[in-house]
């Protein structure tokens, strides 16, 4: 027999708990609780020393069903709706690409009008220059 030695006295070794929390999966707790509401004093009692539970837990179980419960109904149905700052933001990033745009262009036709400009101030002084630099 596991437990006894073989003088037939108990092990006083105690079998090693877990070392964290328990976890209770939503499934459990919705049936325990379902279970718990139906029965009378006594059979709660064993119920919650049949699992190992405490009475706090399930009061815990039941606040955070009811919280569930208020958090679904307070939704509102259908796709949610955008938030203000993305909107403002996807405006934004819009303006700024058309303004680079403008700015682009401006600076090439600012470009070509200096280069214009120094086309007409070669030839209005009356000589092209040649290669060198020197005037013909």
């Amino acid at each position: 027999m596991a437990g006894i030695n073989d003088r037939g006295t108990p092990d006083p070794q105690v079998e090693p708990r877990s070392t964290g929390p328990r976890r209770c999966s939503a499934e459990y707790k919705a049936r325990i609780l379902a279970e718990y509401e139906t029965l009378d004093r006594q059979g709660k009692g064993a119920l919650l020393r049949r699992e190992g539970l405490y009475s706090s837990l399930i009061t815990n179980w039941r606040e955070q069903r009811e919280r569930g419960a208020k958090t679904a109904l307070a939704a509102p149905a259908g796709r949610p709706k955008a938030d203000p700052r993305d909107t403002e933001i996807t405006r934004l990033q819009a303006h700024v690409a058309r303004l680079e745009t403008e700015l682009g262009k401006a600076r090439t036709v600012i470009e070509v009008q200096g280069k214009l400009s120094a086309l007409l101030d070669q030839l209005a002084t009356g000589g092209a220059t040649t290669t060198n630099g020197e005037s013909k």
